[in-house]
């Protein structure tokens, strides 16, 4: 592990809970934004608390700043309101305000790579078609609670919701969600499989993708080997 990597992650965090201070200094609602960031306020302590134990590979860090971006834009503006969003609008001569199509699509991506990296490093699956599957499976578990969470809030809240529900007219709005964080988690899967592969077989840690003899695999091969269930 690269002794400069602690420290970039530490500046990562640092502009992390900048940023989040920033979105929430005049946010256009107030309960919307602390709806949206809570994942944020609960992802940055769990990351800083386990990275000893179990540090994560640099994709996966590097999508989970990105994510944590989208999630602090949509909280700070909701997701109806960011200027972003009215760009890709009239861009694509669209008829609503798009940016929340980006948060679920994230929401399919970033959830679907911290699964695949977790059930390899465990070894919890033999098989690289397993693995994709339950992979996906996880994301829309994880998608289809978030709705879930969406539909309480809706009953809870009332119209005190609307913004945090930001469905603006949409009577498809849950579908499409969902279709959007399937389409992030095959997109993890196809992009990125192989880098993050790469990048677990780097990390030379015991706890990564153990095998039966004990030993820790040294390369994306001996991880792909080890996914089709051989014995190296």
């Amino acid at each position: 592990m690269s002794p400069t990597r602690p420290r970039t992650l530490a500046l990562a965090a640092l502009i992390l809970f900048a940023l989040l201070a920033l979105s929430g200094l005049n946010p256009y609602d107030r309960l919307t934004w602390a709806l949206e960031v809570l994942p944020v306020l609960i992802a940055l302590p769990l990351l800083g608390a386990t990275y000893r134990r179990f540090p994560l590979t640099d994709l996966l860090y590097t999508l989970i700043f990105l994510h944590a971006l989208v999630l602090m834009m949509g909280g700070a503006y909701t997701y109806a309101r960011v200027p972003l969003g009215f760009h890709l609008a009239d861009l694509f001569d669209l008829s609503r305000n798009p940016y929340d199509k980006i948060g679920h699509f994230f929401q399919g991506l970033v959830p679907a790579l911290v699964a695949r990296e977790i059930l390899i490093r465990g070894a919890y699956v033999r098989g690289r078609k397993m693995l994709a599957f339950l992979v996906v499976c996880i994301a829309l578990a994880i998608s289809a609670s978030y709705e879930l969470i969406e539909w309480a809030a809706a009953v809870t809240l009332g119209q005190g919701a609307d913004e945090f529900l930001g469905t603006q007219g949409d009577p498809w709005d849950t579908q499409s969600d969902m279709f959007l964080a399937l389409l992030g988690a095959c997109s993890a899967l196809l992009l990125f499989s192989r880098r993050q592969d790469r990048q677990i077989g780097r990390m030379q840690t015991p706890d990564i993708c153990t095998k039966a003899d004990g030993r820790s695999p040294g390369s994306s091969q001996e991880i792909e080997r080890h996914q089709e269930g051989g014995q190296t």
